[in-house]
């Protein structure tokens, strides 16, 4: 117990040996490379922020008072080279229409500019969008608010001019002390673009307001913002409220040519770091002027932060020297403790417990031998799984890299197709074990297709169809239509009727599968409708799913037309009709369903207003494996209802013959068509026929003519209407084709009856 005490108490020191020489090495690198690394880093960064915010202020701000600039210079309707001349300024209204462009300007860019002024040199007249038209705008009291740009574009050989930031009164003609003041620095440039400031016909001068500089330092250097500030070439301050000191240190970048740069230097007896960057518009410089000890103090933070987590290293170093000492020599203890608490032995000397290991492993072994049995008896589960999580567009690239080692499929292969085979129509005369042993059959023959560098993976899927995974080198159709001729070859040997195939696209990943598959399903839609096609392929049938076409609606309003006037021979050709339109026509297959269901629910719909019983037709529609067999029974089921409702009415031959007069006698001026009068009395035309032949003796068409001529005889002898308003009474369209029946049914024409009734 002592030995393994010792070697535990020197191991545990090896490691904390180990552990210390790797903290003090690494906190002597870290201390000396932080420390003037971090300091180094924080002078970039404060660097690289006065430049974003040098950068921010000339676009934001200056370029942009440029442009406002280059917008009424360039603005046709402003006319600014217009109001030099002594006649423009005295038109009021031009000059009203000019003022407002200008306050329309300043209110566009409100948050930089104060006002927008426009002064003539040669008749000393500005035009202002804050204090409109002055004359003699140079004198006064009020013209210091203008004479530094003034001033300086007169002596100023060049065509632009900035001011330092002044305070400017609120009210220019207020004499009071006191009162609110503006801070602005003003953008004056000539107008032409080319003339010089002395030589200018115009000014156009722009008040920019001082907080707009101010508030993007303040936002951008927040901490630095009190010791930062900007001065033109001269020296002189753009942004004030600076101290004196440290304007005294804008010496060394006004004297430098670089662009920006950083130096140290002392103020009052401090140490400062100063860091400076140019205005590309103005010229001016942003100078930022910040403590050393700025920069040092977060230095200082990190190593102590460093000489911290280098204390912390050492603690977790001395409680993990104990714990890897302990757990190199206790596994072997716990395992066999494992091996004792699984198996419920009693404990045995130290001396077996190698071999206790040793019999557990056996013990062991012989488990994974009994799980690799089960594994193989639940082969077929797991492959149908695998087939479902490959064709299944919601697995993750996960589940679907799973099922390619349960599937064994090689990377050799680079291109995937799905082949859908139905075999619904085989199941009719099957059983359900029966069904079971067939599936299984027809999936090992069609896994036990070979074609050159071609792999076939076939599994059951929960509609009774079969799915077919082609795996092959290249995308070859030559490939599919050998493998398509031996799958419906292999499908109907079995089955002993025909199966039918549907072809998806190549994909060249396994994890584009089901893009193959649901162009499969959407084929195979239509094999409801081309039962003789053993192959569905082509981008024809795919096209189909995207079409607005639409079956004619007469079509089903001609169906439900001969439904209601019971015309077998009629009703059996609009349903072919129908059908051969939907197996030739670019229709989707969805749509087709539809209009079938709407036909099936039409005919039921007739059904029941007529109290016919005929079992749910919808389920007897679902059950048709294809479209022929739709109309076969369709048909079928329509000819046995018109004829078993022939049969039923002959019972109500009296009723429906009086039924069918009584109607006759109501309507003679309304269609009177054997088809139209049979739909009211809900027999066929040719059984309402039949029953005037055989219930009156004479045929229907003699019967309503000779009703429609005694009622006009009736109405001609009343004398109250003439012949053309009687022949619209008893239905008939033209007067000279009822003169012509009457004449027919009585030897003389209506005028002549007339007479004679007259002369009586």
């Amino acid at each position: 117990m002592k030995k393994w005490n010792s070697a535990f108490t020197s191991l545990a020191l090896s490691y904390l040996s180990v552990v210390l020489v790797i903290v003090l090495l690494l906190c002597s690198v870290f201390s000396v490379y932080f420390s003037g690394h971090y300091k180094e880093e924080l002078r970039s960064r404060n660097r690289l922020v006065l430049e974003n915010t040098a950068r921010t202020i000339d676009t934001s701000v200056l370029q942009r008072v440029q442009q406002i600039y280059l917008e009424l210079s360039l603005d046709r309707t402003s006319a600014l080279r217009l109001f030099s001349d002594t006649s423009f300024q005295h038109n009021l209204s031009k000059v009203s229409g000019l003022q407002n462009l200008l306050k329309a300007e300043v209110a566009g860019n409100s948050d930089i500019i104060q006002a927008v002024h426009l002064y003539a040199p040669e008749q000393q007249v500005m035009l202002s969008s804050l204090y409109g038209l002055r004359y003699q705008a140079d004198q006064g009291d009020s013209a210091a608010a203008f004479m530094d740009w003034i001033g300086g574009m007169r002596s100023n050989p060049g065509n632009s001019f900035w001011t330092p930031a002044r305070e400017v009164p609120e009210d220019i003609y207020s004499s009071l002390p006191g009162g609110k003041h503006n801070t602005l620095i003003t953008y004056a440039r000539s107008y032409p673009f080319q003339s010089s400031g002395a030589e200018s016909d115009l000014i156009v001068a722009i008040d920019v307001k001082q907080s707009a500089v101010s508030n993007i330092i303040q936002n951008m250097m927040p901490l630095q913002y009190e010791g930062t500030f900007i001065v033109d070439p001269s020296g002189q301050l753009v942004v004030p409220d600076t101290s004196a000191d440290q304007v005294s240190s804008v010496s060394v970048p006004l004297e430098s040519a670089a662009g920006a740069g950083s130096f140290s230097s002392k103020l009052d007896g401090t140490s400062y770091v100063i860091t400076y960057q140019t205005l590309p518009v103005t010229g001016w410089k942003i100078v930022s002027a910040v403590p050393s000890s700025f920069f040092y103090a977060p230095s200082n933070g990190m190593q102590q932060l460093i000489a911290g987590l280098c204390l912390l290293t050492i603690l977790l170093g001395l409680f993990m020297s104990g714990i890897l000492a302990k757990a190199n020599y206790t596994p072997v203890k716990r395992l066999v403790g494992k091996i004792r608490d699984l198996s419920g032995h009693a404990p045995e000397p130290v001396a077996n417990e190698y071999r206790l290991i040793d019999t557990a492993f056996t013990r062991l072994s012989e488990q994974v031998s009994s799980l690799e049995e089960s594994l193989q008896a639940s082969a077929p589960v797991i492959k149908h799984n695998a087939v479902l999580s490959l064709l299944d567009s919601r697995s993750s690239r996960e589940e679907k890299a799973e099922a390619l080692q349960c599937l064994s499929i090689s990377w050799d292969y680079h291109h995937y197709c799905c082949l859908l085979v139905n075999t619904q129509g085989a199941w009719s005369h099957m059983g359900s074990a029966h069904i079971q042993h067939m599936m299984s059959t027809i999936i090992g023959q069609l896994e036990a297709v070979r074609l050159p560098e071609c792999r076939t993976i076939a599994e059951e899927l929960p509609d009774k169809r079969i799915a077919v995974i082609v795996c092959a080198g290249s995308a070859s159709d030559s490939l599919l239509d050998q493998l398509s001729q031996r799958i419906t070859l292999e499908g109907r040997q079995p089955f002993q009727a025909e199966v039918q195939l549907a072809r998806g696209c190549w994909v060249q990943e396994t994890a584009d599968l089901h893009s193959s598959y649901s162009e499969a399903q959407l084929l195979m839609k239509y094999a409801y409708f081309l039962p003789e096609q053993p192959v569905l392929k082509g981008r024809s049938l795919l096209e189909r799913e995207s079409s607005l076409d639409e079956i004619p609606q007469a079509l089903l309003i001609k169906f439900k037309d001969k439904l209601q006037s019971r015309q077998p021979d009629e009703l059996t050709a609009v349903v072919g009709q129908l059908v051969t339109a939907m197996r030739e026509g670019l229709y989707p297959a969805d749509y087709c369903h539809f209009m079938l269901g709407n036909t099936v629910f039409v005919y039921s719909d007739y059904l029941k207003s007529v109290r016919y019983k005929s079992g749910d037709l919808y389920q007897q529609y679902i059950g048709m494996p294809d479209i022929l067999r739709f109309q076969s029974w369709l048909t079928g089921s329509l000819t046995a209802f018109i004829n078993e409702t022939d049969k039923r009415n002959s019972d109500r031959a009296v009723s429906t013959i009086e039924a069918a007069r009584q109607y006759i006698a109501e309507h003679l001026a309304e269609n009177l068509s054997l088809d139209a009068v049979s739909s009211k009395v809900y027999i066929s035309p040719k059984y309402l026929s039949k029953l005037f032949k055989e219930e009156l003796g004479i045929t229907y068409t003699d019967y309503v003519t000779a009703r429609r001529m005694e009622r006009a005889k009736a109405l001609l002898e009343s004398n109250s209407m003439t012949v053309e308003q009687i022949a619209g009474s008893v239905g008939y369209g033209t007067a000279a084709y009822f003169i012509k029946r009457f004449k027919e049914m009585y030897g003389c024409t209506p005028g002549n009856y007339l007479r004679t009734l007259n002369e009586g």
